[in-house]
């Protein structure tokens, strides 16, 4: 009879975590590994339609894969009239909107992605991945994403966005190489009350490529834990990613890609103007400003999680907290 009530305890103690869980879209552990021939539940994702979408389609394919039997192929192809402006081109998956997690709250995020041939080369709007902040519909502005993965030149890079705020004296210089300790190269925008930080590149990343970053500032710190991104062509890249927004100063990002770490951003992460949303939201797939060509992406191994170890895959990678 104690066995029996010492079980039932249990499961109970279990079913309490889940319906707990349930309830809080930030404990949840979302896993998809596009084996099947369409989302899986277990993954809370979607391919959302609209104009801009219908540039893009999504497969689910067994001919290019990382782990199991499938992988989720991605592609764009031009559609934007040439009268068009401000159009994008996108086929990008979204978290659906009841799982999103809160904008104050930290979460850690894994996918691999594969750059199918030919590697988009040219001085362009690319993004591979993408963090943003829900936009209610008082709010005023266009907000750029709080982190994403992005291309340019062929080349792989990071990038943070916050709220504008004024530069240091003298920070201003024109060359990002010469930000002092504590500070990062930005471009400051604030006919948008935005600024973006450049915060991880790849191996052949030069200051030539970016160009728009002139600026330090000290409102957010970078931390290189002595690796880079990876490079397009280099096969399977698998990130994991912590995300915890912050616009008062108080945000965090750790960035790990191939089970390497690559830096740790901390500070002022985010925005935080009226009308914005109280959630979080990732999205991947291949979006551009208007092009020419086609250019498709796969994806792998889609999984989010509060704790490291469920996306790193080993808890003696992640970082202290």
């Amino acid at each position: 009879m104690r066995v029996k009530i010492v079980l039932l305890a249990i499961l109970a103690a279990i079913s309490r975590v889940a319906s707990a869980r349930a309830g809080d879209p930030g404990q949840e552990v979302l896993r998809d590994g596009f084996d099947g021939k369409d989302f899986s539940p277990a993954g809370r994702l979607y391919y959302r339609e609209n104009f801009e979408q219908s540039a893009g389609s999504y497969e689910f394919q067994s001919d290019v894969t990382r782990n199991g039997g499938g992988a989720l192929k991605l592609s764009v192809k031009p559609l934007c009239p040439a009268a068009k402006e401000n159009c994008s081109e996108r086929a990008e998956v979204w978290e659906r909107t009841k799982h999103r997690v809160p904008y104050t709250q930290g979460v850690w995020y894994g996918f691999a992605v594969k750059f199918d041939d030919p590697i988009p080369s040219g001085d362009h709007r690319y993004l591979i991945a993408q963090w943003k902040r829900e936009i209610g519909p008082d709010a005023k502005g266009d907000f750029s994403p709080f982190l994403a993965i992005r291309l340019n030149n062929g080349k792989l890079f990071a990038t943070v966005e916050t709220n504008y705020i004024a530069p240091p004296t003298g920070s201003a210089n024109g060359d990002p190489k010469s930000c002092s300790d504590g500070e990062a190269p930005v471009w400051y925008r604030p006919d948008s009350n935005q600024m973006r930080a450049l915060v991880a590149t790849d191996p052949t990343w030069t200051k030539d490529d970016g160009g728009e970053f002139k600026s330090c500032t000290n409102a957010l710190t970078v931390t290189d834990r002595g690796n880079r991104l990876p490079t397009p062509g280099s096969g399977w890249i698998d990130f994991a990613i912590y995300t915890k927004p912050g616009p008062d100063g108080s945000g965090r990002i750790e960035i790990f890609a191939n089970d390497k770490w690559i830096v740790t951003v901390k500070g002022h992460i985010g925005h935080a103007d009226a009308g914005l949303g109280k959630n979080q939201y990732f999205k991947f797939g291949p979006y551009r400003d208007a092009d020419t060509t086609n250019w498709t992406l796969y994806y792998d191994d889609f999984r989010r999680s509060p704790n490291c170890a469920d996306v790193l895959g080993s808890a003696s990678l992640c970082p202290a907290e």
